[in-house]
């Protein structure tokens, strides 16, 4: 029987906090974030990296959760997708193929006096919002459709003059003594000793994205697999883009990863499988319970030089709708490239048509750290709990119960009497099937919230009652009720929750 549990207000002045509004809740997000161990700034105890971070001890096990999760969904329950795991390293010929090192850059422009660089489309569009909120949208409007031409035709000098007659300033030194707008490419280089022969140039490439490493891979996985069109090749990885302006907390960094499937199909079916691909990944974010009126569609209208379709699954943060995935339409530009490049076929003979053909390819891209924002921003909640007599409030991470770091949470009510024991008896059957945590330290009520703060579902009681008939209480995160079940019910209440 679930009963309402009393007001938990004897906790710690650490968790009566003012309630964000929806101006301050990404920043309340990011420090709660590193307060509670999901993540720290990289080499903080040397001034931190800029757009590098580490994932904690509780984010780092998110993070794992949302990558099984994804995986299980791509290569569990579908037949004929499979997974690998290609290495960072490529040939540098790999990139010249894929277009990255020709088409793989930003404009960018100097401030001669603060020297601090700008992309040059956030620094015509920041403009163009100031003149807006200003109140002469008809300026604003004009100038980011002066953008967008030019930008088309890559002018980087009508760029250049749209920011001198503009007048746009730097936000630092004030000033309007601009560089001339030039081409910066976003891929890191390294050395590599020889890469294929003597006297070749030795410069390799961190690469800029986990697609290229797939297509590569096309053939060995098809004949090894034994794979028939259609068929996807998923994989996760790192990735690496030397962003200029990488701002907004883990939503754009130097440093990430990513969660890409590059489903193979027969050419003139692109159309088709490319709808089929955005409702299933759709489905997919919806699946965890996620509010399906925080998601829209954004559908490319300057396409990429290698699609013939594309859009974006968006997803209201507190920063506004922004991108989380992307589902793209790539003809057969990859493996046609590779092709040429390589001189080594990359064709595949179907047997139902008697035909041999480059394949046609729909891939789906997730940013892992922008689902990881993605869970974290929906899941953050303040929540007040006055009453009359006492204020009271609580921050709560109401995590999907199969993405929680932890998934339930066993306390023994004191030190003493046999209920340590009888808890840990119960954390040894359980934590072999899901991750468990021990705490025996602070009253109940401060327990119960630091649970609450890292997204615990359930917490287990261990009581004198426990003793006489084998029941434990249950406390549920979200709702705060409690209910007494048996010992041996518990596991089974726990994976129902997460299957």
């Amino acid at each position: 029987m679930i009963r309402a549990t009393r007001p938990e207000s004897q906790v710690l002045s650490l968790f009566l906090r003012p309630m964000a509004t929806d101006s301050n809740k990404f920043q309340a997000i990011i420090s709660h974030c590193k307060e509670y161990g999901f993540i720290f700034p990289s080499s903080e105890i040397y001034d931190g990296l800029q757009a590098v971070y580490d994932y904690g001890q509780m984010g780092s096990e998110l993070k794992k959760n949302i990558k099984d999760y994804w995986w299980n969904s791509m290569t569990q329950f579908h037949d004929n997708i499979v997974g690998i795991d290609a290495a960072i390293f490529m040939h540098p010929t790999t990139w010249k193929a894929s277009g990255h090192v020709d088409n793989f850059n930003d404009p960018m422009i100097d401030n001669k006096d603060s020297k601090k660089r700008y992309r040059v489309d956030h620094l015509i569009e920041g403009f163009a919002e100031d003149v807006r909120n200003a109140g002469d949208a008809a300026k604003a409007d004009a100038v980011l459709a002066s953008m967008d031409a030019l930008l088309a035709k890559d002018d980087f000098a009508g760029l250049k003059q749209l920011i001198d007659d503009n007048k746009m300033k730097c936000a630092v030194s004030g000033t309007c003594n601009w560089t001339d707008v030039r081409q910066f490419n976003l891929m890191f280089s390294t050395e590599f000793g020889s890469v294929s022969g003597e006297g070749e140039d030795n410069k390799v490439y961190l690469r800029p994205e986990t697609a290229q490493g797939i297509f590569v891979n096309f053939l060995n996985v098809q004949k090894t697999g034994r794979m028939k069109i259609p068929f996807g090749i998923a994989q996760i990885g790192k990735a690496f883009r030397n962003e200029i302006v990488a701002r907004q907390f883990i939503f754009r960094m130097r440093e990430f990863e990513q969660m890409e499937m590059q489903f193979f199909i027969r050419p003139g079916t692109q159309k088709e499988w490319y709808e089929y691909w955005k409702a299933e990944r759709l489905k997919w974010h919806l699946s965890l319970g996620l509010p399906a009126d925080k998601y829209r569609f954004h559908d490319h209208i300057k396409l990429a030089h290698y699609a013939d379709a594309a859009c974006d699954i968006e997803f209201e943060f507190p920063i506004g709708f922004k991108e989380v995935e992307g589902i793209h339409s790539r003809t057969d530009f990859d493996l046609k490239n590779h092709q040429e490049f390589s001189k080594k076929k990359q064709q595949y003979f179907d047997t139902e048509i008697n035909q041999n053909y480059i394949p046609y390819v729909i891939e789906t891209s997730i940013g892992l750290d922008r689902m990881f924002l993605l869970i974290m921003s929906n899941a953050y909640t303040e929540e007040d709990l006055s009453t009359p007599e006492k204020p009271d409030s609580r921050v709560v991470l109401k995590f999907p119960a199969k993405l929680a770091p932890i998934k339930m949470a066993v306390f023994p009510l004191t030190k003493k009497d046999g209920l340590p024991e009888i808890a840990r008896g119960i954390m040894d059957d359980c934590k072999k099937s899901f991750r468990c945590f021990y705490e025996e330290k602070d009253a109940i009520g401060k327990r119960y919230r630091r649970m609450d703060a890292i997204g615990t579902p359930f917490c287990i009681t261990v009581d004198h009652q426990t003793k006489e008939d084998n029941t434990v209480t249950v406390r549920h995160r979200d709702s705060m009720l409690q209910e007494r079940i048996p010992i041996d019910a518990i596991k089974g209440m726990v994976l129902g929750a997460i299957a």
